[in-house]
C-alpha cells in the first residue's frame, strides 16, 4: 500500500568498484537490482526519486507511484551528496532512504520506520533500524526539513558519510524486537558488493 506524504529516494549514483560492472542491472531472482529497489520503496511513498551519477541515463523501471530521477552533483562523491540531491527535489515531508544495490527490502519494515518516526511528533527527526546493537544507516527514515538543513551542513564541513548525518539528527531507534516479526532473516539488510552477492542467504551488517 503506497502512503501519502512519504517520498522514496533511491541512492543509485555509486560507482560499483568493487563490483566490477554495473551492478544494479545486474539480476536477482530474475529482476535487476534497482527494479527490486524501487518496488519497494514505492510500496510505502507516493513517489519514487532515483539518484544517478552524472551522464547516467539508462530508463527507469515504472512503479505503482511516478518514479523520477535526480543528478548526483558530484560524480560518485559519496551517499551524502547522493541523498541531498533526492531530498532537494522531494515533495513529501517524510521520506524513506534506500540503497540501489539492496533487493530484498521488506515493505513491511520500511513502513515500521515510517510509522515510527510519525509516531514521535516531531521529537525525532529520524527513524533507523538496530541490527546487532549497531546502527544501520540503510534503510532510514527522515524528516525532509532536518535532514536537508543537516546534510548542507556536513557537506560543507566536507563529510560524506550517511552515518555522520544520523549522528547529527535525533533517531528513534528501531530494536531488533522490533522489526524482526516482519523480517525474521534479516534480508532488508542485505547489500550487493560483489557479484557472489547476488546468490545465497543474506549476509548482513557488511556496511
Amino acid at each position: 500500500m503506497t502512503a501519502g506524504g512519504v517520498s522514496g529516494i533511491v541512492l543509485a549514483g555509486g560507482a560499483s568498484s568493487r563490483f566490477g560492472g554495473d551492478k544494479l542491472a545486474a539480476p536477482f531472482a530474475g529482476r535487476p537490482l534497482l527494479e527490486r529497489a524501487i518496488e519497494a520503496a514505492a510500496g510505502v511513498t507516493s513517489e519514487v526519486i532515483v539518484v544517478l551519477a552524472p551522464g547516467d541515463d539508462r530508463a527507469l523501471p515504472g512503479a505503482a507511484v511516478p518514479v523520477r530521477r535526480a543528478v548526483d552533483p558530484e560524480r560518485h562523491g559519496g551517499p551524502l551528496v547522493g541523498l541531498l540531491a533526492g531530498l532537494e527535489v522531494a515533495g513529501e515531508p517524510i521520506v524513506i532512504v534506500v540503497g540501489g544495490d539492496m533487493p530484498t527490502l521488506s515493505t513491511a519494515v520500511l513502513g515500521a520506520l515510517v510509522r515510527a518516526l510519525e509516531a514521535t511528533d516531531g521529537a525525532a527527526d529520524a527513524a533507523v533500524l538496530i541490527q546487532r546493537g549497531a546502527t544501520r544507516p540503510l534503510p532510514a527514515a527522515l524528516r525532509n526539513g532536518a535532514a536537508t538543513q543537516a546534510a548542507r551542513r556536513l557537506i560543507g564541513e566536507g563529510e560524506r558519510s550517511l552515518r555522520r548525518l544520523l549522528d547529527a539528527l535525533s533517531a528513534r531507534p528501531l530494536e531488533e524486537v522490533e522489526w524482526r516479526g516482519f523480517d525474521p532473516e534479516g534480508a532488508t539488510l542485505r547489500d550487493v558488493d560483489r557479484p557472489e552477492d547476488l546468490g545465497g542467504a543474506p549476509r548482513e551488517g557488511r556496511k
